[in-house]
C-alpha cells in the first residue's frame, strides 16, 4: 500500500485563507427559477417581480436559464477572511438566511431536481449569490456561507 503524504501546513491557520468549495452541483431545472435555503417549503407570496433575486428569512429564489443548460452551482464557506467568488459574477443578494436543521439546499423551485448539503454550525448564516447572469437567464452561480455570530 502507497504511503500517504504527511500534511506539513498548519491546518489552523489554512482555515483563516479564505472560502473553501465544498460543494458543487450541476442542475436541470424545468422552471426558471432555482431555491437555496432552508429544506423548508417556499412561502407562496415569495416572487422575484421582475429582479434576479428575491428571498424570504429563509430562501433565497434566483432567476436561471431553464431547459437548455445544467445550472453550475459552487457552494463556499467563508471562514470570516473575505469571499472570493468568480469576479466576473454579479452579487444578486447579500444577506442573512435562517437554517433550522443546519442543512442547505440548491435547488428547482418545483423540489424536482434538488441537492442537500449538512453545514453543521449556527443556524443563522450570512449568504452571498452571486450569478454570471444578472439579467435572469444565469446558467452558473456561486454561493458563499458564512457563519453569524
Amino acid at each position: 500500500m502507497p504511503a500517504v503524504p504527511e500534511y506539513v501546513g498548519n491546518l489552523e491557520a489554512d482555515r483563516g485563507v479564505g472560502p473553501v468549495q465544498i460543494a458543487g452541483v450541476d442542475l436541470y431545472v424545468n422552471n426558471p427559477i432555482m431555491a437555496l435555503g432552508s429544506p423548508d417549503w417556499i412561502r407562496d407570496d415569495l416572487a422575484l417581480e421582475g429582479t434576479p433575486a428575491a428571498s424570504s428569512d429563509t430562501h433565497v429564489l434566483v432567476r436561471v436559464q431553464a431547459q437548455v443548460v445544467l445550472i453550475k452551482v459552487r457552494l463556499f464557506m467563508d471562514h470570516g477572511q473575505g469571499v472570493a467568488a468568480d469576479p466576473s459574477f454579479t452579487t444578486v443578494f447579500d444577506g442573512s438566511l435562517y437554517l433550522a436543521d443546519r442543512r442547505f439546499v440548491i435547488g428547482d423551485v418545483l423540489g424536482e431536481s434538488r441537492f442537500v448539503k449538512y453545514i453543521g454550525g449556527p443556524q443563522r448564516w450570512r449568504l452571498r449569490v452571486a450569478v454570471d447572469d444578472p439579467e435572469g437567464y444565469a446558467r452558473a452561480a456561486d454561493v458563499v456561507l458564512r457563519a453569524e455570530e
